[in-house]
């Protein structure tokens, strides 16, 4: 059990952008950070939450359905949908994630909340239940707004959870879709992320440009079983700044199995029983970036009995093991036995006596 969120420092890396993120996805540790806390306008990274949202609210996202009057002639870049077409909603998240249509984001809250109000509602609903505190959303595009803001930590924080759906996962990894209506017109997908092919182990996830917000970027890339998240608001050289924040993440940190270093015996002793001791091992796994000079600060406590009486069950709680990093508790869980143990009977002791006479 993960029973501590506390972070070790951030370290401040330069970028041109007003704010930034770096965050190991799985752990949520930033490990680089620039006025991450800072609430500015985010434009089309804001569809992170729109695709996320109508995902995990939709039972079917091949059905159907009409497109209203009030998803048509949105402003900003567009799928140029038509009143009364027809499209899947999966598709419609292929055209919100991969060409950034604003049209396509009205027309998935229309569906999904009943309503564009309801929708955004239920958008802010999941910020507050990921623990994206500073953010505000008033709209599924992200056109400037005045409470429409987020920051970078919260975005990366969102990037995060969202990556962990197959469904999202699979749309902003794709570079190219064919989306097809009920009519048979059929409309072609670029995917304008350039790092997807640009940078290895790129994934996704969401380019964004407004006034107000400058150019916006969030990236997600896996290396070797690590995530990272990069979140840069109004950032000129988006793509290029991004490229080199995460190549540098992956050349200083690396995703460790801190479960890997427990140190007790595996054995512990029985009495009353028909063996003398019995297996003790945990299930748990605790995975967590570190640098390589960090691995000096990691330290594990150990709580276990040194002796049990039989009748044991496999799987009965004999301890506890706790792992700290720089003094601060990140996990504990507990130690368990690995094999039953079945009580001596009468007959087995007067065996043992018989032997020892």
């Amino acid at each position: 059990m993960v029973l501590s969120t506390q972070q070790a420092n951030a370290e401040y890396a330069y970028t041109s952008a007003k704010a930034m993120c770096v965050m190991e996805a799985g752990s949520k540790r930033v490990l680089y950070n620039k006025n991450e806390n800072q609430e500015l306008a985010m434009a089309s990274t804001t569809k992170i939450m729109t695709a996320i949202t109508a995902i995990e609210n939709c039972v079917d996202l091949d059905k159907v359905f009409e497109i209203s009057p009030k998803a048509v002639g949105i402003s900003g870049t567009s799928l140029y949908l038509r009143k009364g077409e027809k499209f899947c909603l999966r598709d419609l998240l292929y055209g919100l994630m991969l060409i950034s249509g604003n049209d396509a984001s009205v027309a998935i809250g229309e569906y999904v909340g009943g309503n564009t109000k309801n929708f955004v509602q239920m958008m802010n609903d999941m910020a507050k239940k990921i623990g994206a505190n500073n953010t505000h959303f008033d709209n599924t595009h992200g056109l400037d707004s005045d409470n429409h803001y987020t920051t970078a930590y919260d975005l990366a924080l969102i990037t995060s959870y969202a990556m962990q759906n197959y469904t999202f996962k699979e749309i902003v990894s794709t570079q190219n879709k064919k989306i097809v209506n009920s009519d048979g017109k059929t409309r072609y997908l670029k995917n304008k992320n350039k790092l997807l092919t640009g940078l290895e182990g790129c994934c996704g996830v969401k380019t964004g440009f407004t006034n107000d917000a400058g150019r916006c970027l969030v990236t997600s890339c896996e290396r070797d079983g690590m995530t990272i998240v990069c979140v840069v608001l109004n950032c000129g050289p988006m793509f290029e700044e991004s490229k080199e924040l995460i190549e540098r993440t992956f050349s200083e940190y690396h995703l460790i199995d801190l479960t890997s270093g427990y140190a007790f015996n595996d054995v512990i002793n029985v009495t009353e029983g028909r063996q003398q001791k019995v297996k003790i091992g945990t299930y748990g796994k605790y995975l967590y970036p570190l640098k390589t000079e960090e691995l000096s600060k990691v330290s594990y406590v150990y709580d276990i009995d040194e002796i049990i009486e039989a009748p044991v069950d496999k799987g009965s709680e004999v301890g506890e093991v706790k792992i700290f990093i720089d003094n601060d508790l990140h996990f504990s869980e507990k130690i368990y036995t690995m094999e039953s143990v079945r009580r001596n009977s009468i007959f087995d002791k007067i065996k043992k006596l018989i032997e020892m006479w």
